[in-house]
């Protein structure tokens, strides 16, 4: 079997990286798939190796990549079959530099939405069940109120937080040009535009039979032991459905502005975004320049 390509899906939650995975993985050619063991896997033995642990102290530090590059190797081998692997988790935002050294061909595909609609997004699912304490809070005083439970979410190591510092420091990154973000409404409302974009980026050729009424993700085992209810389920059909929030508008304001990705000036990432919301999202101007600061715009 020939060697595995593999490239990352990152980026915000309730952001469309399961509808992305779940678009990818219709090519028969492409494995995509919700978070896997694999992020953490490369965390625990970089931990050991790393200073502080008995292991560094026995390992030469051309062992250290040698090692890491096997392991994601044979997870991705084992996991499946198939020639392009796309292993998703927020936390590959946060090491760019790591998948720069041991995938010099890899790409990260990181999904993003105005931060006040993941909130929103969240704070829907927590109250669809008012029966289940889900463990995206700790404790009591974090899930009380509305206010208490974003807080919570937004914080530098929670749920929404991490991953938008973590893909902030991705975007203005050395390695930023090997990162793409694609913006959750246009992906919702221009599938197939979207998509052969990603194509472009990563440099596969087009597959034909994507089916964008006929999409289909979940994973209730999952959602259940957290207590969340719908967190990685995706709708059959790809569209994008307007809304008012939910949100307190003091709390939405509060939010508000923190869509770094929409000014590209000082970085090198490319990005495909709404120009604004009133735009037509099936008129796409523009190709993917793959230059610094590269941006497609709706």
């Amino acid at each position: 079997m020939a060697q595995q390509k593999i490239h990352f899906i990152s980026g915000l939650p309730r952001s469309g990286s399961t509808l992305l995975a779940a678009l990818l993985r219709q090519n028969p050619r492409f494995h995509a798939a919700m978070s896997s063991a694999l992020a953490p896997l490369i965390s625990a033995n970089l931990d050991i190796m790393s200073s502080g642990h008995e292991v560094s102290l026995l390992l030469a530090a051309e062992q250290r990549p040698e090692i890491l590059r096997s392991v994601a190797e044979a997870f991705c081998r084992t996991t499946s079959d198939r020639e392009v692997f796309f292993d998703t988790s927020r936390s590959w935002s946060a090491k760019m530099p790591l998948i720069a050294d041991l995938f010099p061909g890899a790409k990260v595909i990181a999904c993003v939405r105005d931060v006040p609609w993941v909130l929103d997004s969240l704070e829907r699912l927590f109250r669809r069940d008012p029966y289940e304490n889900t463990r995206l809070f700790g404790n009591d005083g974090e899930r009380a109120t509305v206010y208490s439970r974003m807080e919570s979410l937004a914080r530098h190591n929670r749920l929404v937080g991490y991953p938008w510092t973590a893909l902030k420091e991705a975007f203005y990154s050395e390695q930023a040009a090997n990162l793409l973000l694609v913006d959750y409404e246009i992906l919702a409302k221009a599938p197939e535009k979207t998509l052969r974009l990603v194509y472009q980026f990563i440099n596969e050729p087009w597959y034909g039979e994507h089916d964008f009424d006929n999409v289909e993700y979940d994973a209730p085992k999952f959602d259940e032991a957290l207590g969340i209810a719908g967190l990685h389920r995706v709708r059959p059909h790809v569209s994008f459905e307007p809304r008012k929030s939910i949100l307190p508008p003091d709390l939405f304001h509060k939010f508000e502005n923190m869509d770094f990705w929409k000014d590209t000036s000082g970085s090198a990432a490319n990005v495909i975004t709404a120009k604004n919301t009133a735009v037509n999202a099936a008129s796409l101007v523009g190709r993917l320049a793959g230059k610094a600061g590269s941006s497609e715009t709706y």
